[in-house]
């Protein structure tokens, strides 16, 4: 799966916000739909159906932002995008008053009389979460554990009694509003070991169906390498293994990533290499991308002799 989709707004492609502060999403040519992939899709694709939100669980380099976007492709709903963060409150998800609106009147049609009249109204702005409630977008709410928990208070009611509650305002009679039938949620986070995430209250995620990924299997990583570098088969396997190879080996289980392996395939391509022993720079790249610091290159070079030493067999290290 690939890094990143591509979005558009009605028939023009780019990285762009539409005029209701949505996107529209469609896959990229060089996504790679695994049977793997394909089988969390199902899953969530049919937990959304019922109406239940999911919530993609898992390491950074796991595709889970992809992956919420893949599966959002498929509802074919425009999408909400917002981005967890430690400032945000609830209105930052809700929305906010953005001013106010005077009016004033002068009547001096008789020029005996002087009438004047001023009213003064509250103007309010929708965030994302009221707009994909109003409208039954797709809300995609990634890294919403770096959201202090406080701010996510208003996920409850819209996840459970599908209302949201707003502010009430002078000129409304009620302050609430029903969520769009159409509606749905897809959550994204990291584990709570990370820096910067928060522990999140037990009553949003005992609304969330979650989902637990993983680092993909080795099939999957070599079609990613390869669609993303266009590197032959066998060149997208050998970094595959050596990326694998020390992230079985490290201290950290988490890394290093599916990322790892496309930044050294993106790289070797460019300068016309080959993932080959013969290749010196092949080492280097290697090297500079998997190393945290010096105290690494052994472990690195460890794993980097043991991949190429090997012949090609493709079942030699699972799939």
């Amino acid at each position: 799966m690939t890094a990143e989709l591509r979005t558009r707004i009605r028939e023009d492609a780019g990285y762009v916000d539409s005029p209701d502060d949505t996107v529209r999403t469609e896959a990229s040519t060089e996504f790679v739909n695994s049977s793997y992939i394909r089988e969390i899709t199902d899953r969530a694709l049919s937990y959304l159906a019922v109406g239940y939100p999911i919530h993609l669980s898992g390491p950074a380099g796991t595709g889970k932002t992809t992956l919420a976007f893949h599966i959002a492709t498929q509802l074919g709903q425009p999408v909400s995008l917002i981005h967890g963060d430690d400032e945000f409150g609830s209105s930052d998800l809700v929305g906010k008053n953005s001013g106010f609106k005077k009016t004033k009147v002068v009547d001096n049609y008789i020029h005996t009389v002087l009438k004047t009249e001023e009213e003064m109204t509250t103007s309010w702005q929708d965030n994302r979460l009221t707009t994909a409630c109003r409208n039954g977008y797709t809300l995609i709410y990634d890294e919403f554990t770096r959201s202090r928990p406080e701010a996510n208070n208003a996920m409850l009611s819209v996840l459970e009694e599908r209302i949201l509650n707003l502010p009430r305002l002078p000129d409304q009679s009620v302050g609430y509003m029903a969520v769009n039938p159409d509606f749905r949620a897809i959550f994204t986070s990291n584990p709570e070991e990370y820096v910067g995430v928060h522990k999140t209250q037990d009553a949003l995620m005992d609304r969330l169906i979650t989902i637990h990924l993983g680092h993909f299997n080795r099939k999957t990583e070599i079609d990613i390498i390869r669609a993303k570098s266009n590197l032959p088969q066998t060149d997208a396997r050998k970094i595959a293994d050596i990326v694998r190879e020390v992230r079985a080996s490290g201290p950290n289980p988490f890394r290093p990533s599916i990322r790892a392996g496309i930044a050294i395939a993106k790289v070797l391509a460019y300068g016309s290499g080959r993932a080959q022993k013969k290749d010196p720079r092949f080492l280097q790249i290697c090297l500079d991308v998997l190393s945290e610091n010096l105290d690494s290159h052994p472990r690195v070079k460890s794993a980097f002799n043991r991949v190429m030493s090997e012949k090609s067999n493709p079942k030699k290290r699972g799939v």
